[in-house]
């Protein structure tokens, strides 16, 4: 992996959210050329800062939706891969905010389809969405790449949006192009350094290292965990093939943890209250809630076949990590090495 990365020049937007700051740290690591196109950090604290990356990246503060702004910073960087994970992320921030939510992930998709395509150095594309695209039926079963898009709330619909405007993007424009452009979409991503609103494990060790009251929605929702890094690896492998011009992967893909790691919020809690060796909290959030989805999983069997990916970490291994993590900011511990030693325990596995 190292081999192929060093001195490639990698754009990547939203490079200051907490999956886009563990990407550009990895990339930094394997000897990428990284430029990072986001919104300053939106909560304090926040991974960017504790992995000093304004010093380490070409990092560009702006709007995805500001077309002009971002066709500027493409031009004059000419990156080689872009990987598009600037998004609103929150499904419950959607309810309260539909119109940005639609016109970040869905105009701000647009943008970066319309920049890449004017843009001769790009040959590889990765645009993120998630997965929560599908249609979410409820069953038991996981959704595989051919599933019927949809999405209950704005987030998840616009995210299928997004995916629709690829593919549109893709048959109108890139038939020809050297450029190949994939969507992936991953489950819910666990790891340090993560202190988004309305997420789980960062309102679990919130409350763990700031003493804030805990409140859990509903302890048997079941979602598809895993650490950032088992998403982050896949897009990278994915991202490979589409620079050598290999035009089978430029479709969408999930990665998702094993079957078996799907687990209830219930389950998770209890996990992290073994590990933390303290007292967690929580109580049942009072009132009525915004529709959240209750049962997802995701069929990765595509990207075990044909991409040779599949996830190196237990959920046992991906908690234990994401809460050393933790305790190692509340320790105020080194941050950047304790980063650096996660990820090289994760590439050695």
């Amino acid at each position: 992996m190292q081999k192929f990365w060093n001195g490639k020049k990698v754009l990547i937007t939203g490079h200051t959210g907490f999956k886009g700051s563990w990407l550009a740290f990895w990339l930094k690591m394997l000897g990428a050329d990284v430029c990072g196109y986001a919104l300053a950090p939106e909560t304090q604290p926040n991974l960017f800062e504790n992995l000093e990356l304004e010093s380490k990246v070409n990092s560009i503060i702006g709007d995805i939706r500001d077309l002009t702004h971002f066709e500027k910073t493409v031009q004059s960087f000419q990156p080689e891969i872009v990987f598009h994970l600037a998004a609103q992320s929150l499904v419950r921030k959607s309810y309260r905010a539909p119109v940005e939510t639609y016109t970040v992930n869905v105009i701000g998709t647009v943008n970066i389809l319309e920049a890449v395509r004017k843009t001769d150095s790009v040959k590889s594309v990765v645009i993120i969405t998630t997965d929560k695209v599908y249609e979410n039926k409820e069953w038991h079963w996981a959704y595989r790449e051919t599933e019927q898009l949809g999405g209950f709330d704005p987030y998840s619909n616009s995210k299928a949006c997004a995916e629709l405007a690829v593919s549109a993007y893709r048959n109108s424009f890139f038939g020809t192009s050297d450029c190949l452009i994939a969507t992936a979409r991953a489950g819910n991503v666990i790891g340090g350094g993560d202190w988004s609103e309305d997420r789980l494990l960062p309102d679990v060790f919130r409350s763990l290292v700031f003493r804030e009251k805990l409140e859990i929605r509903n302890p048997n929702s079941i979602r598809p965990w895993q650490h950032a890094l088992e998403p982050l690896d896949g897009y990278m492998k994915l991202a490979e093939k589409l620079y050598a011009g290999e035009k089978y992967f430029a479709e969408a893909w999930n990665f998702g943890p094993a079957e078996e790691d799907s687990k209830a919020v219930g389950w998770i809690l209890e996990k992290i209250k073994r590990i933390w060796n303290e007292p967690v909290n929580w109580e049942i959030a009072e009132g009525i809630q915004p529709h959240e989805a209750r049962l997802l999983k995701l069929d990765s069997a595509k990207a075990k076949s044909e991409l040779n990916w599949s996830p190196k970490l237990s959920l046992d291994e991906a908690i234990k990590m994401t809460a050393e993590w933790y305790r190692g900011f509340k320790d105020k511990q080194d941050l950047i090495e304790l980063t650096t030693n996660q990820i090289n325990f994760y590439q050695n596995k």
